[in-house]
């Protein structure tokens, strides 16, 4: 699987409490959660995040409780895969249970450069600084869990 898009990027410790604020957790409605997704930290996110970008992070991205909501209204907002130095334990298998791709890496990536990222492969390629970044590719297992869109569709294809 090859995500291409453009970067939109934020520092470390970027924790679930600013990406979808508690005071939405009244719902599980994903668009709902999306058009609120990151406001608390970049009031400009919804506006400005299309279908197929990739959000980046430096260190611990995802800390924080463990609400799944968080990586629910990243997915929903049309973020295609999450790239970060670290992430917290339980952010990261929540995005991988819901199929979102969540790719630890230290790649050199800035605000709105175009990105493309071979999941299988394990290689990020920043196209706008013309460098590749290796990182281990995900498992068979976990493959077939982000490639069905989640943990429930991929068991719902083997029933």
């Amino acid at each position: 699987m090859i995500l291409k898009g453009h970067v939109i990027r934020y520092g470390d410790n970027v924790d679930t409490d600013v990406i979808i604020p508690a005071r939405y957790l009244n719902t599980a409605n994903a668009k709902e959660l999306a058009a609120h997704c990151m406001e608390d930290i970049d009031a400009t996110f919804v506006s400005r995040v299309k279908k197929g970008d990739i959000m980046a992070a430096g260190s611990n991205f995802g800390c924080g409780s463990s609400r799944e909501h968080a990586p629910l209204a990243i997915k929903e907002s049309g973020i295609a895969a999450v790239v970060a130095k670290s992430f917290a334990r339980i952010f990261y298998r929540n995005a991988l249970n819901i199929g979102l791709p969540i790719i630890e890496c230290d790649a050199d990536i800035s605000e709105g450069d175009q990105v493309e990222i071979d999941i299988d492969k394990g290689e990020l390629k920043n196209v706008t600084k013309n460098t590749v970044t290796k990182f281990a590719p995900f498992p068979p297992f976990l493959q077939s869990i982000i490639n069905a869109g989640g943990l429930l569709n991929s068991i719902k294809e083997k029933a």
